[in-house]
């Protein structure tokens, strides 16, 4: 049997990085889609292993050779909004990119395409007593802040695509940390709590996943999946303080003493993301983090349970160390106080 080729738009960033590990580690092989010649996010050390392309979502000759040749395409270089001045603009460039990407993907006759989108298109349980799954849909306007408009108007294109017959699954993964997370964002909430700049909570509760479980799940859903249809990947469902208090336990330093009001967090948020800080869009959107149902997932693609929170937190630690973003751990002299 012939190996099968995969498409990793993304392949130098966190998720995208992690799933073509994950493709290599599953034999196929593995087209790696950048936008400068050279660069390799975290996959140094394998490299060598990948064939590397440059495209670019805003080039749509550039993507129809990306693809050519490749049956199966993972989608993870959507664009990410930060600093927003016209949220239309934004959505116009988030539309232009996957409108390429589809219509390329048509061109070159992909068997399937597997898009990873965001947690934020998943609203509220539309009834009491549950959490909130795929059938939950994020209400247009119902958030003030950019991010989720455009997520939502992307999404939206995909799973037309779908409608009119292009093999699309939508992948939703909740908050990602792990090794690898080159440009840290979510991951940026760990390094926060290690270099002791984080010490405070906020109510809520979050779905949190590492990046490697997220990566493996997107091959089964490549694998498993049914077109037109979305998947919540999630690891575990845990309140704000507990996440923090965890991170702080990997990273050996005092856990948050502190809750702070929604409303603070909310400003903070709105300021960061004025400034273009990772992540500040979705702090704005704190009131809006919700626990999820992860029960699709396993259903229908068949999710193992997730690796326990505190070992992707140790772990990427350690990653973050090993490539210079904290300090080395001081050497211990292995006496006994």
């Amino acid at each position: 049997m012939p190996t099968l080729r995969c498409c990793v738009l993304g392949a130098t960033g966190f998720i995208g990085g992690q799933i073509a590990r994950a493709v290599l580690t599953r034999g196929w092989a593995v087209r790696g889609v950048r936008h400068r010649a050279g660069t390799v996010g975290a996959l140094g050390d394998i490299a060598a292993k990948i064939e590397w392309v440059e495209a670019d979502l805003s080039d749509p000759a550039s993507l129809v050779t990306a693809l050519q040749g490749c049956p199966l395409v993972f989608h993870a270089a959507a664009y990410y909004p930060q600093r927003i001045r016209d949220p239309w603009a934004a959505i116009r460039h988030g539309l232009s990119g996957m409108r390429n990407l589809l219509a390329a993907a048509r061109t070159v006759g992909t068997r399937r395409l597997v898009y990873t989108s965001s947690l934020s298109t998943v609203g509220p349980p539309s009834a009491s007593g549950r959490l909130a799954n795929e059938e939950d849909l994020y209400l247009p306007g119902s958030v003030t802040t950019p991010y989720f408009e455009v997520k939502w108007a992307m999404e939206q294109e995909a799973m037309r695509a779908a409608a009119t017959g292009l093999n699309v699954v939508v992948t939703l993964p909740t908050i990602v940390l792990g090794p690898g997370d080159v440009k840290p964002t979510t991951s940026g909430l760990l390094l926060m709590v290690a270099r002791r700049r984080l010490r405070w909570a906020v109510e809520g509760t979050v779905n949190v996943v590492d990046g490697r479980d997220l990566a493996a799940w997107h091959v089964l859903a490549a694998e498993r999946g049914e077109a037109g249809r979305r998947y919540i990947l999630g690891g575990h469902n845990i309140t704000i303080r507990e996440m923090l208090t965890t991170m702080a336990e990997a990273a050996e330093v005092p856990p948050p003493r502190r809750e702070l009001p929604l409303g603070l967090v909310e400003w903070a948020g709105r300021i960061g993301a004025r400034l273009g800080v990772p992540s500040a869009g979705q702090v704005r959107a704190i009131r809006h983090w919700q626990p999820v149902d992860t029960e699709r997932a396993r259903r229908e693609l068949g999710t193992p349970a997730a690796r326990p929170f505190i070992d992707t937190c140790r772990d990427t630690l350690s990653w973050f160390r090993e490539h210079g973003y904290l300090p080395p751990r001081p050497e211990r002299d292995g006496q006994e106080d």
